[in-house]
C-alpha cells in the first residue's frame, strides 16, 4: 500500500491545496475522474460566462429601443463563440495535466477511487493512504425520474458545452441560475427556448422581488413555463415532447423542441467515493458533514466545495481549500466563516446576492430593516433607461449591521461586490457607505438610496 503526506480526491478547487503542499515538499496523490480542473472550467462557471456575455449584447442591443436606438443583430456567430470558449478550456486543462504530470512528487489516479477502510482508498487495482485527506469530488446533475426521458434522450451541463450546432429549438427543465443563463444565451443565439420550472417562482432562492422581475423580463426573449410538473417525455417526428402539468389546477399542456436539457439541480458525487468505508458522517442528501474547520468526523479527513453541501460556488470553494490548508498545516486553526457568502447570476437582467434574505432573517430571529432602491430613481439608472433594476438591502435593526443585499439590473454583480467588501469589515454596518461620497451619476448611487431608505418592513410598506 502506497503512503502519502496527503491524498486530494478532486482537481477542482483542491489543486489549490496539491500546489501549497508541493511548495513544502509533500508527497501527494491526487485523484481524478474526470477531466482536470472540476466543473468550474469544464462545464460551469468559465465556458458558460464565455457563452453568456456575448448574447447579454444581443439583448442590450433590443432593448436599446427604450433610449431611441433602433438596431438589429445582423447574424450570431456560434462557431466563434464555441472557438473562443475551447480556446481557453482546452490549454488550460491540458496545462494542468501537463504541470502534475511532470511533477515527481504528485502521483495522479485518474479513476474514481472509494474508500475501503478508515484512510484507505482503492484507486484502480492499487490502495493508497494517508493521514491527511482532502475530499474535493463536487457534485452532478440529478437527473429527474421522468417516464420516457431517458430513452428520448437529453443535455446535461456535463455535456452541453461540446455541443458543435446549437439546435433551433431547446426545451430546458429546470428554473434555476443554470436554466436562466443557458435559456438567455440559446435564445439570444437564435433558438427558440421553452423553460419549464416545478417551482412557480423562477430563481426560487433569490427574494421574491427579484424573482419576479427575471421571470417577467425572460419572458420577453424566451417562454418561461413555471409551476409545471414534467409528467412525461417521448419523441414524435424527430422531435422531442416534453409533457407537463401544472401544479396548482391540474392543467396539462405539451412542448416540443429538438433538444432538451436538464438542469434539475444537482447531487453528491459521494456515492462514487463510499465514505461511510471509512466511518465519514454524511447528511440525508449524501452530502459530507464537515466542523467549522471543514474537517469530518474522521480525524486528518476534511471535505471543501461543493461536496460539503451548501454554498456552492468556485470562490466559495477556493476560499475552502485556503482555510483547510491552515487547519492542517497552520498553527491557530481559523472557523469557516459563511456570513458574507456572494453570488451572481448571469442571465438577463443579471442577479447578485449577499448573505440572508428577508425570509431567512426571519427564521433566525432577527429584527430587521429593510430598503428598496430602483435603478430609475438615480440619474444613471434613468439615462440607461434601466426600468427594471432594483437593489434591496437588509440590516440589522439595533447594531445596522448589513445582513442581506440582493440586486438585479445591469452590473449587479459588481453592485453586490460592494457591499460584500463593508460586510467583511469594521463592524459590517452600513455607516461607511453613509460616510462616502458617491460618484454622481453612477449606478452606485442606487446601492447608497437603498440604504438611504431603510424602513421596519412590519409597518406595510408598499415597494
Amino acid at each position: 500500500m502506497k503512503e502519502y503526506d496527503l491524498i486530494v480526491i478532486g482537481s477542482g478547487a483542491g489543486l489549490n491545496v496539491v500546489s501549497k503542499a508541493r511548495q513544502k515538499g509533500m508527497k501527494v496523490a491526487l485523484v481524478e475522474n474526470g477531466p482536470m480542473g472540476g466543473t468550474c472550467l469544464n462545464r460551469g462557471c468559465i465556458p458558460s460566462k464565455i457563452l453568456v456575455t456575448p448574447a447579454e449584447l444581443v439583448r442590450t442591443i433590443a432593448d436599446a429601443k427604450r433610449m431611441g436606438i433602433h438596431a438589429r443583430v445582423e447574424s450570431t456567430d456560434y462557431r466563434l463563440v464555441r472557438e473562443r470558449m475551447w480556446a481557453l478550456i482546452a490549454p488550460d486543462r491540458d496545462g494542468i495535466l501537463n504541470s502534475v504530470n511532470k511533477d515527481a512528487g504528485i502521483d495522479l489516479y485518474q479513476t474514481t477511487a472509494h474508500f475501503v477502510g478508515r484512510n484507505v482508498l482503492q484507486v484502480g487495482d492499487e490502495q493508497i493512504t494517508s493521514q491527511r485527506i482532502i475530499i474535493a469530488v463536487g457534485t452532478r446533475t440529478r437527473v429527474p425520474d421522468v417516464p420516457g426521458l431517458l430513452d428520448t434522450g437529453f443535455l446535461m451541463t456535463e455535456d452541453f458545452f461540446e455541443i458543435t450546432d446549437l439546435p433551433k429549438s431547446m426545451v430546458i427543465i429546470g428554473g434555476g441560475y443554470k436554466a436562466c443563463e443557458l435559456g438567455m444565451f440559446l435564445a439570444s443565439f437564435g433558438c427558440r427556448t421553452t423553460i419549464v420550472g416545478r417551482n412557480p417562482r423562477l430563481l426560487k432562492n433569490e427574494e421574491p422581488e427579484i424573482s419576479e422581475i427575471v421571470l417577467r423580463k425572460s419572458r420577453e426573449y424566451m417562454d418561461v413555463l413555471v409551476g409545471k410538473d414534467v409528467t412525461a417525455v417521448r419523441a414524435e417526428g424527430g422531435l422531442k415532447v416534453v409533457a407537463c402539468r401544472d401544479r396548482h389546477d391540474g392543467t396539462t399542456q405539451e412542448v416540443t423542441a429538438e433538444q432538451i436539457l436538464v438542469t434539475t439541480g444537482v447531487q453528491s458525487n459521494a456515492d462514487w467515493l463510499r465514505p461511510q468505508s471509512s466511518g465519514i458522517v454524511m447528511d440525508k442528501d449524501n452530502y459530507i458533514i464537515v466542523d467549522k474547520y471543514l474537517e469530518t468526523n474522521v480525524p486528518g479527513i476534511y471535505a471543501i466545495g461543493d461536496i460539503i453541501g451548501r454554498t456552492m460556488f468556485r470562490h466559495t470553494a477556493n476560499y475552502h481549500s485556503e482555510l483547510v490548508w491552515y487547519n492542517m498545516f497552520g498553527g491557530k486553526r481559523i472557523e469557516l466563516d459563511e456570513h458574507a457568502v456572494p453570488h451572481a447570476v448571469f442571465g438577463y437582467p443579471e442577479v447578485g446576492g449577499v448573505g440572508l434574505t428577508q425570509e431567512e432573517c426571519r427564521e433566525q430571529g432577527y429584527k430587521v430593516l429593510v430598503g428598496y432602491s430602483d435603478y430609475i430613481d438615480c440619474a444613471k439608472g434613468y439615462a440607461m433607461g434601466e426600468e427594471d433594476g432594483l437593489v434591496k438591502v437588509i440590516v440589522d435593526r439595533d447594531s445596522r449591521r448589513i445582513l442581506g443585499a440582493h440586486i438585479v439590473g445591469p452590473h449587479a454583480a459588481i453592485l453586490v461586490q460592494q457591499i460584500v467588501y463593508l460586510m467583511n469589515a469594521g463592524d459590517q454596518t452600513y455607516l461607511p457607505l453613509a460616510r462616502s461620497q458617491c460618484i454622481h451619476p453612477a449606478l452606485s448611487e442606487a446601492v447608497v438610496r437603498a440604504f438611504g431608505s431603510l424602513h421596519d418592513p412590519d409597518h406595510h410598506h408598499d415597494h
